[in-house]
């Protein structure tokens, strides 16, 4: 998995993908025009977490896996506290993938 493609798995990225290819197999949008739309979502994505998150988060848990291939840091942990200045949530499993913010502007 290419670490731009990070976004293209989130919620909000699965239900775009969705969409552009019901679009494109009923004729509505061209392939490349679909790639297009992706490729900005990757762009749009990247420049909002870098300039408009600010908040800080605190995670703590019992560390199940970890695993780090091709730039990418995949962490999976049980019984996760997140908790930052205003509130705190408990997790049972979270699954947690990292990367180098630069590698996903190249």
């Amino acid at each position: 998995m290419a670490t731009f493609e990070l976004y293209r798995r989130s919620t909000i990225g699965m239900c775009l993908t969705e969409t552009l290819d019901e679009m494109v197999q009923s004729g509505t949008l061209s392939p490349d025009l679909a790639i297009q739309v992706l490729t900005q979502f990757d762009k749009s994505m990247t420049e909002a977490l870098e300039t408009q998150v600010k908040s800080k988060v605190t995670i703590k848990g019992h560390l199940h896996t970890y695993r780090f291939c091709d730039n990418v840091w995949t962490f999976i942990l049980q019984d996760a506290l997140f908790k930052n200045e205003d509130s705190q949530e408990n997790v049972g499993r979270v699954k947690i993938v990292a990367c180098d913010s630069k590698l996903l502007t190249q």
